[in-house]
């Protein structure tokens, strides 16, 4: 209680101390983790017990603190499980961990860990030249060139496949036209990895799905920040158009030669939005249990209710199944037995689960739940923008059921 605090009939505490961590893991499922592992995630730790209530600010006004979120690669936290001699390698534990506690600490950060490291950075290091990465990968890494990955378009969401934006050659340049949608840090003056089709029917790749290092500053390139969000409200996402943008023939990715490329990327930061989403639903979690036991009503804590109880214990059991798919998600990984739909089963179980979670602890705050000062809210509303991006549900749903059926549903 504060010194300034002088209790009033109605009023008897100032507020509650909800950002506590808790450290929450009932089965112990992160107690026997190598050491070199849990450095990086002490590391994710004390950047996040760093932030104070910025993002708070920023997701009420918001605004994008981009010098706030390129700082996570002066912390050396953008490496995605990218295997590459010029980055840190983080194993797919490590990956996980810091894609958790940045998610933990705020969903805009933990989109941009997504956006920056696993989908920019890995793009690069997979599919670029050794002269592009030359001038890239180590910028995109320590956060001194925010990075972009534009696949989405306004008319091809969860069908991307059917991506329209094009690529044709003129003399020694590629001309680009076309929009993409939802681009995290696409109108942040960095680079953009823009995903194309090539329009040329009289070459033998037209038609192939391309990929090109688009610098944001060239002529022909706009990109828009999308207002009126109601998640991730702390990371700027943007409406790209593409008008005739000419770049040099090396502009291209030359190991990106078809859709089949970008999934790949898409299927590697599956398994991150599983971990972000147990992130998130730590964070309301453990919010939900610190308010239980400091709240009083009808004479006694929160806790002491049957009823509070029993949601503590429901939001917990959803709490350790969500850390089981990913500590063996990591497992499979680390041996390389990890199949794309066993990451999209734990992304369909993970997000539909953190929702949960999330709604349960909003219930339990009762009208301290709506607040930002307690997060639980903005953790909820972010959680709907995870459990969209990198494939819906319905998309992950099918993509599960041609595994384990042997038949396609897709239309």
């Amino acid at each position: 209680m504060s010194d300034e605090f002088k209790p009033r009939p109605g009023q008897s505490v100032p507020g509650y101390d909800l950002a506590e961590r808790l450290d929450t893991d009932y089965y112990a499922v992160f107690a026997d983790i190598p050491a070199a592992d849990r450095d990086v995630w002490n590391r994710a730790k004390a950047f996040v017990d760093g932030l104070g209530d910025r993002m708070q600010r920023a997701w009420d006004a918001a605004e994008y603190p981009l010098d706030l979120a390129m700082s996570l690669g002066a912390h050396d936290l953008f490496n995605d499980g990218i295997e590459h001699p010029d980055l840190t390698f983080f194993s797919p534990l490590a990956a996980g961990l810091v894609n958790m506690e940045i998610s933990r600490g705020d969903g805009s950060l933990g989109t941009v860990v997504a956006v920056q490291g696993g989908l920019a950075l890995r793009t690069l290091a997979a599919y670029g030249s050794a002269e592009q990465q030359a001038r890239w990968l180590s910028p995109l890494a320590r956060g001194e060139v925010p990075g972009a990955f534009a696949l989405t378009e306004p008319d091809h969401g969860s069908d991307s496949v059917g991506l329209a934006t094009t690529a044709r050659r003129e003399g020694d340049e590629w001309v680009l036209d076309g929009a993409k949608k939802w681009i995290g840090n696409g109108a942040s003056g960095g680079v953009t990895f823009v995903w194309a089709r090539v329009d040329d029917p009289d070459a033998p790749e037209h038609d192939a799905v391309r990929c090109f290092l688009v610098e944001q500053s060239v002529p022909g390139y706009t990109g828009t920040v999308i207002g009126g969000k109601a998640s991730l409200r702390g990371i700027h996402q943007a409406l790209i158009t593409l008008d005739g943008v000419r770049l040099p023939a090396d502009a291209v990715l030359p190991g990106a030669r078809s859709f089949k490329d970008a999934s790949r990327v898409l299927y590697a930061t599956r398994s991150g939005v599983a971990w972000s989403a147990l992130g998130h639903a730590t964070a309301c979690y453990e919010a939900a249990l610190s308010y239980a036991q400091q709240r009083t009503q009808f004479g006694k804590p929160l806790a002491r209710f049957q009823m509070v109880q029993e949601r503590l214990a429901q939001m917990l059991e959803e709490l350790t199944a969500m850390q089981l798919y990913c500590r063996h998600l990591a497992d499979l990984e680390r041996s390389g037995g990890l199949r794309p739909t066993q990451a999209s089963l734990a992304k369909y179980h993970n997000t539909r689960a953190a929702r949960r979670i999330a709604q349960t602890a909003r219930d339990l705050l009762g009208g301290n739940g709506i607040l930002i000062e307690y997060g639980v809210m903005t953790h909820m509303a972010d959680i709907e923008a995870i459990h969209t991006y990198e494939g819906t549900e319905s998309i992950q749903a099918l993509l599960i059921g041609r595994d384990i059926t042997g038949m396609s549903a897709f239309a």
